[in-house]
């Protein structure tokens, strides 16, 4: 017998066969190859070379419809139908999610003589990209500059609203004392008289 133990060897790394690979590729070609002449035998033609996809260049509008009434007529031509109209493919579609679907789908795509591939950028365009994005500046953003001007007046905002609380503090304590002070000047005879039973002191 054996002192091995039985299973699975796999505490060596995978070697990459590079012969095997090559062989692949090779292959690969000589097919997409013989595929071409056959389409060119049949007068297909050569296969078409499409753009790589681009970013849209504008605004897509879901909303101008938006709640408005609309009467459908079955003879009506299909730009005037209920629903988004695609004019590339000469299609509606009924609802704004299915139209997103369709506009961002691989038919529409072809119809505009694009491929479904994303250009590779170069390093200089997305460079060019982060520099265009830094002028840029968005509208909600802030330094840090803006950000001080921001909390010291944040803390100015506090201490005035302090100070309104303080000096009210201060005015209720000075109304209470007058009272009292008033309350003391009272004959309490005629108080009595009044019917008041000495405004709540304990003074006899």
């Amino acid at each position: 017998m054996s002192n091995n133990p039985v299973g699975v060897d796999n505490t060596f790394r995978k070697k990459i066969d590079r012969e095997e690979f090559l062989q692949r590729a090779r292959e690969r070609e000589r097919q997409e190859q013989e595929e071409d002449e056959r389409r060119r035998s049949k007068g297909k033609g050569p296969p078409v070379q499409r753009k790589p996809l681009k970013q849209r260049d504008y605004e897509i509008d879901l909303e101008s419809r938006l709640g408005k009434t609309q009467v459908v007529t079955p003879i009506a031509p299909l730009s005037q139908q209920a629903g988004y109209y695609c004019s590339v493919c000469e299609c509606v579609v009924k609802d704004s999610a299915n139209y997103l679907d369709h506009i961002n789908g691989k038919k529409h795509q072809r119809a505009l003589g694009m491929s479904m591939r994303v250009e590779r950028a170069s390093l200089e365009q997305v460079q060019q990209r982060f520099e265009l994005l830094k002028k840029r500046k968005p509208a909600g953003s802030f330094s840090e500059k803006d950000l001080d001007e921001r909390i010291q007046k944040q803390q100015e905002e506090e201490e005035e609203r302090k100070r309104l609380k303080r000096e009210r503090k201060k005015e209720k304590k000075e109304k209470e004392k007058a009272a009292l002070q008033e309350q003391e000047d009272v004959d309490p005879d005629i108080a009595v008289m009044m019917g008041f039973g000495g405004f709540g002191t304990s003074k006899k």
